[in-house]
């Protein structure tokens, strides 16, 4: 095996000393930092281990806990727990510390941003029994911590006083030859400190740690101003200095797109979202717009990349909406089909294909993989019990069933899964059942049905999760989902129904059945991608040559995490497997749920009829993208961010460098004779280019965004000291100066709208068309590492500048939260109004079955309204997070409200006894 690692960087210093203390035998390489050592990454990594098989591992923690694997020592729960919060609560704490601390000499401010993952650390290691963290000898969790705290615990006089559990450990740790001599690799006395601060240099600028549950509507902090040395300023000036005719204009896109060798393929999806449900906001920020925006900049970075997605189209939810609107199934599909491309459009989706599921291809692959499963063994079939409604005459579809979790006695749980606690739920363990169509009892009844041997399949997703989370990006939600699926122990899952719409399952004791959702939908993308091209093979079973990243909630994770690929791998046909699941937490609206039924909420089919251009509908989405928790869209944040941070930052300053050109130079831009002042400009707007494009990288969209709006930020800032407004009408000296500052300034402008194409498509197009850039300039100053170009030069000829926003007033966006907030209570119609049984006073007969004895029609009408009143009421404490038992008296006051309602409408208020087996 051979290591490659470098010196200055801590990651390296821990495998280093990992290598030292399992005695696992490597050739140790010092690499260049610029050096790529991994031909499928697009950018530079270190540390880097390649197995004598030639596979690559090059995150820092899973080298680690790969050699200790090796030497025989394997890695405890409480191991891996640590390896986690190192990675995901220390890691951005350290990097942030070493930029205050290394860059910048803030001491003090290092010190703070380390002060919660360190009195962490102390409390932990107070309570442990062990003179290590997890055992009586150093273990991967160690070595780790050991090697990521280093730059800082080096040095005694960084700890707190109140620290001392933490300054034994680390004592202890470091005392061990293994530790020592790493240290003395990595960070020796002669070179460590410049080759640190050059590691810290390549590294992306964290930003202040804040938590998304913090109020929207709450002023950004002004980030850090960065020092520029003099290497920077240089470097900068050398590079802005180079010819944009260097650079080959931009290639159209060719369809069929197609892998090709020696490029760096990249296969997008986004999840495919159910035909019948129009999508709400928060569907769309966590599906098609984060795939969207990383669709056009790898395009822009000049990937070789192919983005698709489309509507779901199978199973009852499609029966249903047919039913209620008197279409076929098939109807149904074109009419919502249309729907959802629409919203896509008006949103600037640039989809290479959107298909759908309902198709010959679907089922020609469908059926292929289930043979293959069959054939190889990984399917069983059993009897599970369903419930069924006798009512609407029909087994019910897990998400047309709702009632009390059996494990945390939430009161909407779905037949599938509970909202609340995540865990998965059969429909028939659900107490105080009900069909969501028609609201009656359902029956349990018995079906034999197949499933997929998850079990049986578990080493080899083992196996495939440990190489894909090492080598891929996976979000932190989405490992944690994933692992807590595996956590629990895998069972198998059903892959059959008795329904009428969907992919019929071919095995002949089976007819009649179809295939469940969850094991046909996810195939969809690969049918999808062979109805775009009949090449599809070369995008799904090519997993050397292609990367796929996938798109999602994270209530999706565990079906493209586990079960979907487990069919993939027991399918045995060299599938192309995710290698980077991107999963956001849930937007929610002001401080409810997003709810068509009761008007909650802009869903996409309205957004358009608001008046705010799909752009501005874009940034904000990206602007508060819930990444790491939950986040709430607000409209007077949402007038907040468009009025200052697009109209007053971003809009004002484009619109001030173009009208100076205008106004002063006659539309031509000026001559430009750098100064100091510029040079540092053009570092600084250089360095946020840089973080741009590594953030971007590793999708880490909403961090990004932020570089753009730093860079406007200098702009305005550049602009303000020096006033070219006034220097325009001064000496010779000070015009020259105005002529500089001018050119500039518009320049910026120019590569802001470069950085801005991801993000808002037509603002993009619009600056572009009024600077007259040429084609080119977007992927010339996004390839690489990024390079800030004088595109314009002097002589260069403008258009017509005009704003690019508008102001949201105060009036307009409280008619639209009125507009959006959700229908009163007197306004708001029964929910089952089609099945509420007819009023007292009606001479007409009630249809056989729909009131039983004792039913109340008006009682049962006022107590929909007191449910839904109730349980708005329930929903909003649980948004708040308010005290448990405050919660529970609610949610029992719900649940009697239940039983009320059912006697009201002349049911039983008890649940039907389930018997038989569950599965």
């Amino acid at each position: 095996m051979k290591l490659f690692v470098s010196e200055g960087n801590p990651q390296c210093m821990k495998v280093l000393a990992a290598v030292e203390l399992t005695g696992v035998k490597c050739d140790i390489h010092h690499a260049n930092p610029e050096e790529r050592i991994v031909p499928t990454l697009s950018h530079p990594v270190l540390p880097v281990l390649q197995s004598s098989s030639g596979d690559y591992l090059f995150m820092p923690n899973a080298i680690c806990r790969y050699l200790f694997e090796l030497s025989g020592q394997e890695a405890s729960s409480q191991t891996d727990q640590w390896l986690e919060w190192e990675a995901t609560e220390l890691q951005p704490a350290l990097m942030q510390a070493l930029h205050l601390s290394v860059l910048q000499a803030k001491r003090t401010e290092a010190a703070g941003a380390l002060e919660g993952p360190l009195r962490f650390l102390e409390q932990s290691l107070s309570k442990k029994p062990t003179t290590f963290l997890t055992a009586e000898t150093a273990t991967v969790a160690d070595t780790v911590l050991w090697g990521a705290l280093y730059p800082f615990l080096s040095d005694a006089s960084f700890l707190p006083g109140d620290s001392r559990h933490v300054a034994a450990w680390f004592e202890r740790v470091t005392a061990l030859p293994a530790c020592q001599a790493a240290a003395r690799s990595i960070l020796n006395e002669k070179g460590g400190k410049a080759a640190l601060r050059n590691f810290v240099q390549r590294q992306p600028m964290p930003h202040t740690q804040r938590r998304d549950t913090q109020s929207c509507s709450q002023p950004e902090e002004n980030s850090s101003e960065r020092e520029m040395t003099e290497e920077e300023i240089q470097a900068a000036e050398e590079t802005w200095r180079r010819q944009v005719a260097d650079f080959p204009a931009p290639a159209d896109r060719q369809h069929p797109i197609l892998p090709q060798e020696g490029r760096r393929n990249l296969l997008i999806t986004s999840a495919l979202p159910y035909v019948n449900n129009v999508p709400h906001l928060g569907n769309i920020i966590g599906c098609v717009l984060s795939a969207d925006v990383f669709a056009r900049y790898g395009r822009l970075r000049g990937w070789n990349v192919l983005f698709v997605c489309g509507t779901d189209e199978y199973g009852t939810a499609t029966e249903n909406k047919a039913r209620e609107e008197g279409l076929t199934p098939r109807q149904i599909c074109d009419k919502y089909h249309k729907v959802h491309a629409d919203i896509y459009s008006w949103f600037q989706i640039d989809f290479d294909f959107f298909g759908r599921t309902t198709t010959d291809q679907q089922t020609e692959i469908a059926q292929d993989i289930f043979w293959r499963l069959h054939q190889h063994g990984f399917l069983v079939s059993d009897m599970v019990d369903q419930l069924r409604c006798e009512s609407c005459e029909r087994f019910l579809a897990d998400r047309f069933v709702e009632g009390v979790c059996p494990h945390c006695r939430y009161p909407e749980a779905r037949g599938d899964q509970c909202d609340k606690c995540g865990r998965l739920i059969n429909a028939v363990e659900l107490k105080d059942p009900q069909c969501k169509v028609c609201r009656q009892t359902p029956v349990v009844r018995s079906s034999k049905h197949l499933f997929l041997d998850l079990p049986k399949l578990e080493s080899q997703l083992d196996q495939w999760l440990e190489q894909s989370m090492s080598s891929g990006n996976w979000t932190s939600n989405a490992r944690h989902i994933t692992r807590s699926w595996l956590r629990d122990g895998l069972k198998p899952r059903c892959i059959t129904r008795d329904l009428q719409w969907g992919t019929p399952v071919p095995h002949p004791d089976f007819s009649g059945k179809v295939f469940y959702v969850w094991f046909d939908a996810p195939i969809g993308y690969l049918s999808i991608t062979a109805n775009y091209t009949d090449q599809w093979e070369k995008w799904w079973k090519n997993p050397k040559q292609v990367e796929l990243y996938n798109f999602m909630a994270k209530d999706n994770v565990p079906f493209h995490s586990v079960v979907f690929p487990c069919s993939l791998l027991g399918a045995q046909d060299n599938y192309t497997l995710v290698n980077n699941l991107i999963a956001t937490e849930y937007l929610n609206y002001e401080d409810t749920k997003f709810s068509k039924s009761r008007g909650v909420g802009v869903f996409g089919d309205m957004a358009k009829d608001t008046g705010i251009p799909a752009d501005v509908w874009r940034f904000y989405l990206l602007y508060l993208r819930p990444e790491g928790q939950d986040s709430a869209f607000s409209w007077s944040d949402m007038a907040l961010k468009n009025n200052s941070e697009l109209l007053n930052n971003l809009g004002n300053f484009v619109n001030r460098a173009g009208m100076f050109v205008t106004k002063f130079f006659n539309g031509c831009v000026p001559e430009m004779v750098l100064q100091q002042e510029d040079r540092r400009l053009l570092a600084q707007v250089g360095w946020e280019l840089r973080q741009y494009i590594q953030l971007l990288d590793r999708v880490r969209i909403r961090d990004a965004l932020k570089c753009i709006l730093n860079i406007s930020r200098h702009g305005n800032q550049y602009i303000q000291m020096n006033e070219p407004w006034k220097k325009i009408k001064g000496e010779s000296q000070d015009r020259q100066r105005a002529s500089t500052v001018t050119g500039v300034s518009v320049n910026v402008a120019c590569l802001l709208s470069a950085m801005l194409q991801p993000y808002m498509p037509a603002v993009s197009a619009t600056i572009c068309a009024q600077l007259r850039a040429p084609p080119s300039c977007a992927d010339t100053m996004l390839r690489g590492a990024g390079a800030f170009l004088c595109v314009l030069p002097c002589g260069h000829r403008i258009g017509t500048i005009s704003p690019l926003f508008q102001k949201l007033e105060a009036d307009q966006i409280e008619a639209l939260r009125k507009k959006f907030g959700g229908l009163q209570p007197e306004d708001e119609e029964p929910k089952n109004q089609a099945q509420a049984p007819p009023k007292a006073s009606d001479p007409s007969p009630a249809p056989t079955g729909s009131v039983g004895n004792g039913a109340d029609p008006e009682r049962a009408k006022q107590l929909e309204k007191e449910l839904a009143e109730q349980g708005d009421k329930v929903r909003a404490l649980k948004a708040q997070k308010a005290e448990k038992n405050v919660i529970t008296v609610e949610v029992t006051k719900l649940l009697e409200l239940k039983k009320q309602l059912a006697v009201a409408e002349g049911r039983d208020p008890e649940p039907v006894p389930q018997k038989g087996k569950k599965k």
